[in-house]
């Protein structure tokens, strides 16, 4: 192997020509916006030390990292991040301990590709220093987190330290009250996406595990933290019942619901065979009236309560003859089980466009229909035996 391949040298990175300019044409292309405020620069990676505040511990097999790295040989496409090893103390000096002598810089993005090429002996990549993103804590995880966020195989036990991360360094800026609010706006996302994230946090060790093998759904994980953050006594088989029986819980209210439309739906299309046809406002038809002859057809028959005032018949149905009130009531029933037909679909349709509010709607409805029943079952029994 040449010396060529042993370094790296033929990353594309690598043959990227530095800048050129005087130090007076380079403060004015800076002022102008011309070129970004640091260069590209070659350094050995036993200068470079990685921080321990990265949330990612998985960067593949063995195998995987082989292959990245024998890539990284024939080109580097993307140049690592890192700060110098003063600006990061400045930040932590505890960590003075983690770092080698030796390490002149602190990686701040590239941690995957730094690994590859050590594992295949490569002794040098490139670098850009980025001092600027040590400017506060806060900015320093922001940004070693946001690269972390768009990879798919960032498991969501890593994101969730990641973002604890950095809503207990917005805490050092705007204090506890704010500070996933804070963490929010950092990331773009909203404030019940960081809680949902902090949240798994919660749950033992074991189940975390899970959560990072893939073998427990992120859903059910959530499920279970809420439980454990109110029940802190509570095993991880407590727990695993806990997800079983909501689950179940759902079932049947999802088997309850669709019960309840098809109750709906079933006496509607029935109904809708039985009832007479509906008379259309612009071919007036003769219908037989109640007692016997021809008349006008009811308006009643066809427009809803909400958009037009009672009938004169309607409002001629004598106090005195219950008979004649609950054929009224009759007849109500029979138009709204025709207005019903379709809601199962309508309400399918719905839940796709707005999940709760269709939900809300679909609730009233039922009330509704069980607050009837309800009346209903409490008729004399004496008119129950009679039927």
């Amino acid at each position: 192997m040449n010396k060529e391949a042993e370094l790296g040298k033929g990353a594309s990175f690598s043959r990227t020509s530095r800048d050129r300019r005087s130090d007076r044409g380079r403060a004015k292309a800076l002022a102008q916006g011309d070129i970004p405020p640091y260069t590209l620069v070659r350094l050995p990676l036993d200068e470079v030390a990685t921080t321990p505040l990265n949330p990612r511990r998985r960067f593949g097999t063995d195998e995987d990292i082989a292959r990245f790295g024998e890539e990284l040989r024939v080109a580097q496409l993307h140049a690592c991040v890192a700060v110098t090893r003063s600006a990061y103390l400045a930040l932590w000096p505890d960590h003075a301990e983690h770092l080698d002598e030796a390490a002149q810089h602190v990686l701040i993005n590239g941690e995957r590709r730094v690994r590859s090429a050590r594992h295949v002996s490569l002794t040098h990549l490139d670098f850009v220093i980025r001092d600027d993103l040590a400017a506060t804590r806060e900015t320093f995880i922001n940004h070693l987190l946001r690269e972390n966020l768009s990879r798919d195989d960032f498991d969501v036990i890593e994101r969730a330290h990641g973002v604890k991360s950095l809503v207990d360094a917005c805490a050092e800026e705007a204090g506890p009250r704010g500070a996933q609010t804070r963490a929010a706006e950092q990331l773009g996302r909203d404030k019940s996406w960081i809680t949902n994230q902090l949240i798994l946090l919660a749950l033992p060790e074991e189940l975390q595990a899970r959560l990072s093998e893939g073998t427990l759904p992120e859903r059910d994980g959530r499920v279970m933290a809420r439980h454990a953050k109110e029940n802190e006594e509570l095993d991880v088989e407590g727990l695993l019942n806990h997800l079983e029986q909501t689950k179940q819980a759902e079932k049947d209210k999802k088997a309850k619901a669709a019960a309840a439309l098809a109750a709906v739906n079933e006496p509607s299309e029935q109904a809708a065979i039985e009832a007479p046809a509906i008379p259309s406002p612009s071919a007036p038809v003769d219908i037989v009236n109640p007692a016997g002859g021809l008349g006008e057809p009811e308006t009643s028959d066809w427009l809803s309560a909400d958009n037009k005032p009672a009938s004169a018949e309607e409002s001629a149905i004598p106090d005195d003859d219950p008979l004649e009130q609950l054929e009224d009531f009759r007849r109500k029933a029979v138009k709204f089980a025709n207005d019903m037909t379709g809601l199962e679909e309508t309400y399918r349709r719905a839940s796709k466009a707005n999940p709760e509010l269709a939900e809300s709607h679909l609730k009233q409805i039922l009330e509704r229909l069980d607050r009837v029943g309800r009346h209903l079952q409490r008729r004399p029994k004496q008119a129950q035996e009679a039927v």
